[in-house]
C-alpha cells in the first residue's frame, strides 16, 4: 500500500504543480484536503482489492483421508485461509486457468467416459474466483471425474 500511495501522492502533486505555474515540489507542501483525498482514495482501492480477492470454500468427504476431511477456506491474492497447502492451490488454479480457462467446469455431458470407480470421495467448491461465482461439484465416479479431480491437486486432497 505504501508505493501505491507514494505513486498516487507523487502523481497528485504532479497534477497540482501543472495547475499552478511557477510551483515546485520544494515549494509546495500538499495541501491537507488533497492529501486526505489521495489517502482516502488509496484506502478505497485497497478494500476493492480485498473485495474482489478469490475467495472459496473447498468441502471433501470420504477422501480415504480423514485428515483431508472437511471444510478449508481458500483465499487467492494474496494466498491464505485454512486451505492446507494454499500457495500450492492458488498457483495450481491460476496453471489450470491459463491451460483451460475454467478449472472448475464440469465435464461436458457428451464426452466417453471410462467406467471405473475411484472410490466415494466427494468435493464441492464454493464461493468467488476471477470475478465470479463458483458452486462446482467433484467426485470419482468415472474416469473423466477422476481425471478432473486429479488435475485439481493440490486444491483437492489426493485420493490415490
Amino acid at each position: 500500500m505504501l508505493r501505491r500511495l507514494t505513486l498516487t501522492a507523487a502523481a497528485s502533486f504532479a497534477a497540482l504543480s501543472a495547475a499552478a505555474p511557477g510551483a515546485s515540489a520544494a515549494a509546495a507542501p500538499i495541501p491537507l484536503p488533497v492529501l486526505q483525498e489521495v489517502l482516502q482514495s488509496a484506502a478505497d482501492t485497497d478494500d476493492k482489492a480485498r473485495d474482489t480477492q478469490d475467495r472459496l470454500t473447498v468441502t471433501t468427504a470420504e477422501t480415504g483421508n480423514r485428515a483431508a476431511n472437511g471444510t478449508y477456506e481458500l483465499t487467492c491474492g494474496p494466498a491464505g485461509g485454512t486451505h492446507p497447502e494454499a500457495r500450492a492451490a492458488c498457483d495450481r488454479l491460476e496453471e489450470l486457468a491459463g491451460e483451460d480457462g475454467d478449472p472448475f467446469a464440469p465435464v461436458p455431458q457428451d464426452r466417453m467416459c471410462t467406467h471405473q470407480h475411484g472410490g466415494p470421495a466427494t468435493a464441492r467448491i464454493t464461493g468467488t474466483w476471477n470475478g465470479r461465482n463458483v458452486d462446482a461439484k467433484f467426485n470419482q465416479g468415472n474416469g473423466c471425474e477422476i481425471s478432473r479431480w486429479r488435475q485439481m491437486e493440490p486444491v483437492l486432497p489426493s485420493v490415490r
